[in-house]
């Protein structure tokens, strides 16, 4: 059995140095106004931090709400008493970095800027800080590494809310080889605890995002999702035991943490009575400052294989099956394609998979007859024992082939794990792959951050059901439903396949690209994601996960007998945290105070 470890990393340097990526960019915020800090209408603009004017503003772009520069100070104050004069930020020029730097409203009256950052060392300094923000009525915004990018990065969603920042909060609790689990703090990001487990020579696995700059607790909390097997793709799912600061500046432990001395914190989630955990997922209930999180045993063999089908319908068949794969534990995450996304470059066949309408059977078929390849296929990937791969691969290969006219299989690269250094930066596959063998090997990188255009990005993932009509349904309106901003790239067309990152759902992307310098552009892009949100709920589909700026649009979906779960959600804060001091506004969860 591994023994834990602490791992201590107290060589911080101030935040200022993460302000590297944004170089060059205009620091500070627009001049003084009113400024509504969120929409739909719901919540008092005075009330959600108004800007400055300059005489007031004392070198800050933004003060919280009801608060004025005098009071500003002295809770400047009270929290370097309790962190230290180092670790207390308010500064334009500070506070540039805490910026959303993918904002659709960077440089405008609707972005959202933080007041000041703070951060603290240990769960002590957060407990004490939550009371000096609950004595002084300021809004606290917490972030673990502030990578969140495309669902807001550091920023809040009440203008003039303080940061709580994390990141000093780095330690490696426990990682127990035998019992396959974890243990961390916030300001571990995923590089850190694959460093640990590395260094230690312990065979797990870390099902981590990509990039891995991000937190293991941070990513989980937003229910973000990895590329290894099922159970583990689902972080929040994953996650087993949490130490949470509450409004009140009270520690409560979940599950077995509520035992003192339980043995089994990280192994049995529930502990005894209501479990109230999955509050503080995409929610403003707490500040969670330890995690635990299940790990996989590292795997002894890795197997790739790709499955080719003729036609478009014979997506319907092939999803099912590869459901049948998934549900039974026998594959990792897939990788579903088209290789007739080839001929995207032809304007003929680019005219006919954008169509208003959607392409019909016939018309795709007659399209990959012409072309020569097949419509779709699919890239498996198998983990476990060497033998256990290859009859996996066998039996999948049997399975589909035996059920799909015209399907073909072929077999990839596969090695014994660990993969070295030459497997993980240069995959050796007989075919174009789509797979990220790092990131499905449990590997982190940053090697994603390629995808990212122009200055950024922002994503709606909308939820569907694993079915091929529903992913053709999905294809053909939201495809027509973007028609109206036709200088977007076609997200959803006729060849758009889904992403398979949780166990029982598909998702399709929608990212936009936003440009610092082009506010038309961007203009073009959040009109386009708030269209894309409302046409989505229409057909059933909702976003999982949502930047502050889009928070309260998405929960106004979530609307099943005149918001119910919403007015449930509101009842509990105003009980806990009537004031709004932790992350007022989170997941569309507004307190009393900030309601209109």
């Amino acid at each position: 059995m591994a023994s834990a470890r602490l791992r201590g990393r107290r060589h911080h340097r101030r935040r200022r140095a993460v302000r590297a990526r944004n170089a060059g960019a205009a620091a500070g915020a627009q001049g003084g106004g009113a400024q509504r800090a969120c929409s739909g209408g719901r919540y008092r603009a005075g009330q959600l931090g108004d800007r400055a004017g300059p005489s007031e503003r004392a070198g800050m772009s933004v003060l919280p709400p009801d608060l004025d520069a005098a009071g500003f100070a002295a809770f400047l104050d009270d929290l370097r008493a309790v962190v230290g004069p180092d670790w207390v930020w308010s500064g334009d020029e500070d506070m540039h970095a805490y910026r959303d730097s993918f904002s659709p409203v960077w440089n405008t009256e609707q972005e959202r800027h933080a007041s000041a950052a703070v951060a603290p060392a240990d769960v002590e300094q957060v407990s004490a800080i939550v009371r000096v923000a609950r004595r002084h009525r300021v809004p606290l915004f917490p972030i673990s590494t502030g990578k969140n990018f495309g669902y807001g990065g550091p920023s809040p969603n009440v203008n003039g809310s303080v940061v709580i920042d994390l990141k000093r909060m780095n330690r490696v609790l426990e990682v127990n080889e035998a019992r396959a689990f974890a243990l961390v703090e916030p300001g571990v990001s995923y590089f850190d605890l694959y460093r640990e487990i590395e260094e230690r020579g312990l065979k797990l696995m870390v099902d981590c995002p990509d990039p891995g700059w991000g937190s293991p607790v941070g990513n989980s909390l937003d229910r973000g999702v990895g590329y290894t097997m099922p159970h583990y793709r689902d972080h929040f799912g994953a996650h087993c035991g949490m130490e949470v600061v509450l409004p009140d500046g009270e520690v409560m432990r979940t599950g077995m943490g509520a035992m003192p001395g339980a043995q089994t914190w990280q192994e049995y989630p529930y502990g005894f009575g209501p479990d109230p955990s999955g509050l503080f997922a995409q929610g403003n209930f707490g500040i969670v400052t330890k995690m635990g999180f299940r790990l996989l045993p590292l795997p002894e063999y890795y197997r790739t294989c790709l499955i080719t089908v003729p036609k478009r319908r014979d997506f319907v068949k092939l999803v099912e099956h590869v459901n049948y794969l998934n549900d039974s534990g026998l594959i990792s995450e897939v990788e579903y394609g088209s290789p007739l996304r080839a001929k995207m470059a032809d304007p003929q066949f680019m005219a006919l998979i954008t169509k208003v309408g959607g392409v019909s059977d016939a018309e795709l078929d007659a399209a990959a007859e012409a072309a020569g390849l097949p419509c779709w296929q699919v890239e498996l990937q198998f983990l476990g024992p060497e033998r256990a791969t290859w009859e996996n691969w066998l039996h999948a290969k049997e399975r589909i082939l035996a059920d799909i006219s015209g399907a073909q299989a072929i077999e990839g690269e596969h090695f014994a794990l660990p993969a070295s250094q030459q497997q993980l930066d240069h995959p050796q596959q007989p075919w174009t792959s789509a797979i990220k063998r790092k990131r499905s090997l449990g590997v982190p990188s940053l090697g994603e951050w390629k995808i990212v255009r122009d200055d950024g990005h922002i994503g709606f993932f909308p939820v569907l059901p694993r079915t091929g009509e529903a992913v053709f349904e999905m294809q053909r309106v939201l495809g027509d439903a973007m028609k109206e901003f036709p200088t977007l790239p076609p997200f959803f067309n006729a060849l758009t396949t889904p992403l398979m990152w949780h166990t029982h759902t598909f998702q399709m992307v929608f990212a936009p690209s936003i440009r610092h310098d082009d506010p038309a552009h961007n203009a073009i892009s959040h009109a386009a994601m708030k269209k894309c949100v409302e046409v989505a709920a229409e057909h059933g589909w909702g976003d999982y996960r949502a930047a502050p700026i889009y928070q309260d649009a998405v929960a106004d979906t979530y609307s099943f007998n005149n918001h119910a779960l919403r007015r449930f959600h509101e009842q509990l804060k105003d009980a806990i945290d009537p004031d709004g001091i932790i992350a007022p506004g989170r997941g569309g969860i507004w307190p009393r105070r900030f309601r209109a």
